[in-house]
């Protein structure tokens, strides 16, 4: 590393660092990567592993951010590099024989790692700096600093400095119930990750539908017991019988409630084309609730206002069927008539096909019920980012955008070191 205060350390140049190291690495930082834990376990044989001191947040959601690698701590175990954990570690440290630099670490699943200087995140720390931050760490990094001091007022400060974090040595049992817990949910691949979050802040997709609304299309389908009087039997179970429930003249339509959702969804959304759905940009949520919200009190309104208009006309319909199969009934009467009564009379015939049919029929209170707004948002993937066709669906649904800044930021957020 050179001399300049700031600079910008990843991976590789974490790695060469630690290459140069003579008598002694301190690293310190939420996780490790590949490449740094690599380097250690080379350097482990050269200098001694009691002067390599290693202290890591080891925790399943560092992994998941792309802090470090799970592979890359169980390295470090298996060369017998000690490794003390300190719990929400999310500074960087690293001092190589007595040079010392303060980092931020890189989240893999926010951002890729920068290369050279395009983006500094470390600053270099004076002798006296990085030995106190060592004293500062545990007692074992403080001896390493104490025994490194070239002066008595050195060895007298980094004595007296206190230990500020209280690491403890690498669970075995933690570290085997983080891998079964990484084994059954992997991490995100993190470039993907990154890929998908550039266009997150701009649209997602929805849908908008209203179910249950178009009652005037319901139909019954007539109870078998009342379908089959008469049939002949080759006929039974093949004859399937419906029955419109409500006339379509009733004063019961959504057609209002469904142009309103109608034209919500053209002002609001664009299509993509008809296999992909519509997406919505995120600066117009807020809109686009305040108008759904309005179209809920009208569902509900309307609701109301047809409930009581609707039990008139299913009592009007059950009464049409009753009247249609009474003349069929009582020219035909079933054997399981006159098990429930005897000698059925036509008014118990007339009694027996409205209580059959009113167990078949949905009152009105379950038909205003189903009427609702369904909203269904999802995010975008990656699969549909890297559809080769998606630049040109975005631009073709919202030309008066320029996505060219953001495609060209998705491709990058791909790039791995």
């Amino acid at each position: 590393m050179d001399e300049t205060f700031f600079t910008q350390l990843n991976s590789d140049s974490l790695a060469d660092l630690i290459g140069t190291a003579t008598s002694s690495v301190c690293y310190a930082a939420p996780g490790i990567q590949a490449k740094p834990a690599k380097a250690l376990v080379d350097l482990a044989d050269k200098v001694g592993r009691e002067l390599i001191t290693v202290f890591l947040d080891v925790d399943e959601n560092v992994i998941r951010m792309g802090y470090g690698e799970f592979e890359a701590i169980k390295a470090l175990q298996r060369a017998g590099i000690r490794v003390e954990h300190i719990a929400g570690l999310r500074n960087g440290l690293i001092v190589v024989d007595g040079q010392g630099y303060s980092y931020t670490p890189t989240a893999l699943f926010l951002e890729r790692e920068a290369n050279s200087n395009e983006a500094l995140n470390a600053m270099r720390l004076t002798p006296g700096q990085a030995s106190e931050a060592m004293a500062r760490l545990s007692p074992a990094s403080r001896a390493i600093a104490l025994a490194q001091a070239d002066t008595p007022e050195r060895r007298q400060t980094i004595a007296a400095a206190i230990s500020e974090t209280q690491p403890v040595p690498l669970n075995v049992s933690t570290l085997n119930a983080i891998s079964e817990k990484l084994n059954a949910a992997p991490p995100a691949k993190f470039d993907i990750a990154r890929q998908v979050r550039v266009f997150h802040p701009y649209f997602q997709y929805v849908e908008l539908s209203l179910t249950g609304a178009a009652i005037q299309k319901h139909k019954l389908a007539i109870p078998k017991v009342i379908q089959n009087i008469g049939n002949e039997k080759e006929l039974e179970g093949r004859l399937k019988t419906t029955f419109d429930l409500i006339d379509k003249d009733a004063s019961v339509s959504s057609k209002t409630l469904d142009a309103e959702l109608r034209d919500i969804r053209n002002r609001f959304t664009r299509s993509l084309g008809k296999n992909h759905g519509r997406i919505i940009r995120r600066a117009a949520l807020p809109k686009l609730e305040e108008r759904l919200d309005e179209l809920r009190k009208k569902i509900a309104a309307h609701q109301e206002t047809i409930k009581k208009d609707l039990e008139s006309v299913l009592a009007n319909s059950k009464a049409l069927v009753v009247s249609y199969y009474l003349p069929v009934v009582l020219e035909d009467i079933p054997d399981e008539l006159y098990g429930i009564f005897g000698s059925p009379s036509e008014e118990e015939i007339k009694t027996w096909l409205d209580g059959t049919l009113s167990r078949a029929f949905p009152s009105a209170e379950e038909l205003v019920s189903n009427i609702r707004l369904e909203v269904n948002f999802k995010d975008v993937t990656f699969a549909t980012l890297n559809r080769s066709d998606f630049l040109a669906s975005i631009q073709a649904a919202y030309p008066e955008m320029d996505w060219a800044k953001a495609y060209d930021e998705f491709r990058a957020a791909g790039e791995s070191t």
